[in-house]
């Protein structure tokens, strides 16, 4: 038989958007689609469950190549992003951070980010901090108190003269941020002293060409807890603002939007981050115009991407290289300048080689294996992305919009309603993961069973700003990560000397009693309990006989809704007071069971975390 062949235009004939709805609707069976499919993001728009070419219609987006204005599809012809690794210059000497900065140099690393003691800060400093690495071939940024950025731009000026370096191709950055510490850290700047500290940076900046000297420090805002389009629409009017002030000053358009650098986070929602990023880069572009800069180059966005806090955790911390891995991937598709990926053992410990090994090599892999750094843009085109990118740009304006409309970004952290609504945001989120509706794998879902945390946790609360340790003034960002509220329950547990024994009662129908038996475990490792499953029992008598002969502090009883009537009045007599009895679910019968006495259900619509708690205090923790 001869071969044939393939025709896939003849083959498959294209389908209209009409039957593929017409088939969508058929096969739900008379379910609600919007409900069913339509995911109503928390960022306040609808995501349909499948997007077409028809959908491109009418999208911005699409309008540009790669390097063109307005660089949604990015400021480069290529993909190539900085490697960053942070080195806290203020715990060690200069000399350990020079010889850190060196050992990673030759480990992948091309960019380099010192924070720095001010009261060190000299040229004698900077000299031992750098000396050996070259300055023509990597990016150095430096993080110092806003103050001191102009003393340490002429040092940096001064060494690199001396070094014989052409100053316009020594690449980096210096954060000069006045907002962002007014928010970090609740102090209030005057709008004066601001624009002073701006306009000085940006014209000692002149030395050194190449340099970012102004930062948005968005990415306080993604470690407080808020999504990806408020973040987003913040930055926007934060970078605004300076763009705002330094014009006014006098700084010419093209000289302030060259100096300012936006250091976003990146979440965990995959997609959604690479959305932002490249409507951040729109939207940007379309802000500076406005300035008339003499050249587009000044609508560049000049992006740095560093993992969230917000999602990581302590317990089964390996699952935080999990999702610095996609993080990563969200930033590289969506074409940052640079990138810093957090060791996965931050959250609990300083990191050490190891972890910062890995946390580089996370994005080695994603670079020189994977050629993520050789396609520009790989997600322009797919409808989805396109959409996602017009979304996310839209619901960001809205909030850059209102801050406008309400007198800019300085005056709206000033008065505190930038803070005020960002813990309601964080609020929000933390209300979601202390009942699942957003999920942390191996904290709030799907725990390690046995794990134990106390003995690595290193970390203490401090200051680490140059604030003297003085009480705020403003009411500052709040600073958690969702992980916390679990972790504290946990870490309760774990140091209350006696681990608590649940103990599966599963009797009854057996797909419900192995179904309700794993939700149940799960649900109450989630306080560290030890957890004790079983088959089933013949009756509940012999049941409750093992569960008193295992030591169980807690009996959970594990069968069917229809079954529940029966065995859980038994059950709970047969106990008699000597552990505290729970019901897996809500069954219909469940207002006759509490008029028995029964008062503790667990199913998927309670709030885990205010329920384990409960249990915690009937077991005296």
């Amino acid at each position: 038989m001869a071969n044939k062949k393939l025709n896939f235009l003849a083959d498959f004939p294209a389908i209209s958007t009409q039957e593929w709805m017409d088939k969508i609707t058929a096969d739900l069976k008379g379910a609600d689609f919007t409900k069913k499919l339509v995911w109503r993001t928390p960022e306040g728009f609808n995501v349909m469950p499948f997007y077409r070419q028809e959908n491109l219609e009418g999208l911005q987006t699409t309008d540009s190549a790669p390097g063109q204005f307005p660089f949604v599809r990015g400021t480069k012809v290529d993909n190539v992003w900085f490697v960053r690794q942070e080195i806290d210059a203020k715990t060690v000497s200069a000399a350990d951070a020079n010889k850190k900065a060196l050992d990673v140099l030759n480990k992948g690393v091309d960019s380099l980010g010192f924070k720095l003691d001010r009261e060190k800060l000299s040229a004698e400093y900077i000299s031992t901090l750098l000396e050996g690495i070259y300055l023509d071939c990597v990016e150095i940024n430096f993080r110092v108190c806003a103050r001191k950025a102009t003393e340490l731009i002429d040092i940096l000026a001064d060494y690199i003269k001396s070094k014989g370096y052409d100053a316009a191709k020594v690449k980096g950055s210096i954060s000069v941020d006045p907002i962002g510490r007014m928010l970090k850290k609740g102090k209030k700047i005057s709008a004066d002293d601001v624009t002073a500290m701006l306009t000085a940076a940006v014209k000692a900046g002149e030395k050194l060409p190449a340099f970012r000297t102004i930062a948005v420090n968005a990415k306080m805002l993604n470690n407080a807890g808020v999504y990806c389009t408020q973040e987003l629409g913040y930055a926007l009017a934060w970078g605004n603002q300076y763009m705002e002030m330094l014009t006014e000053a006098g700084i010419d358009a093209k000289q302030a939007g060259l100096a300012i650098k936006f250091n976003f986070g990146v979440g965990g929602n995959y997609f959604m981050e690479i959305a932002k990023f490249r409507a951040a880069r729109l939207l940007w572009a379309k802000i500076v115009e406005a300035y008339k800069p003499s050249c587009d180059c000044a609508a560049k966005m000049c992006i740095h991407a560093v993992t969230s806090k917000f999602n990581k955790t302590v317990f089964d911390a390996h699952v935080n290289l999990l999702r610095t891995q996609t993080e990563a991937m969200s930033a590289a598709i969506g074409g940052v300048d640079s990138m810093t990926v957090r060791p996965f053992d931050f959250t609990y410990k300083a990191p050490d080689d190891f972890s910062e090994r890995i946390a580089r090599n996370q994005q080695l892999l994603l670079k020189e294996e994977s050629h993520f750094g050789k396609v520009v843009d790989p997600s322009a085109g797919s409808y989805y992305i396109e959409n996602l990118t017009a979304m996310v740009a839209e619901q960001a304006w809205k909030i850059f919009l209102e801050i406008q409309n309400k007198g800019g970004f300085y005056a709206a952290v000033a008065d505190g309603s930038v803070v005020a609504a960002v813990k309601e945001i964080a609020a929000g989120r933390m209300k979601a993961v202390a009942s699942r509706k957003e999920t942390l794998l191996g904290t709030n879902q799907f725990p390690n069973f046995n794990e134990t945390a106390a003995s690595k946790i290193e970390k203490s609360g401090k200051c680490c700003c140059c604030c003297g340790g003085a009480e705020p003034e403003n009411e500052p960002l709040p600073k958690t990560r969702a992980a916390e509220q679990f972790e504290q329950l946990r870490l309760s547990v774990e140091k209350a000397g006696k681990r608590p024994k649940a103990f599966m009662l599963t009797i009854g129908n057996l797909a419900m009693r192995l179904a309700r038996s794993q939700f149940s475990c799960n649900f109450l490792a989630c306080a560290g309990y030890e957890v004790i499953d079983n088959l089933g029992f013949e009756t509940v008598e012999a049941g409750v006989e093992a569960a008193v002969k295992a030591g169980a502090d807690i009996v959970v009883l594990c069968s069917s809704d229809d079954e529940y009537a029966e065995f859980a009045p038994a059950a709970f007599k047969a106990l008699n007071g000597r552990a505290i009895f729970v019901v897996a679910g809500a069954p219909a019968c469940m207002e006759d069971l509490q008029k028995e006495g029964i008062e503790n259900y667990i199913h998927v619509r309670c709030n885990v975390l205010d329920t384990l708690k409960a249990f915690n205090q009937k077991l005296g923790i």
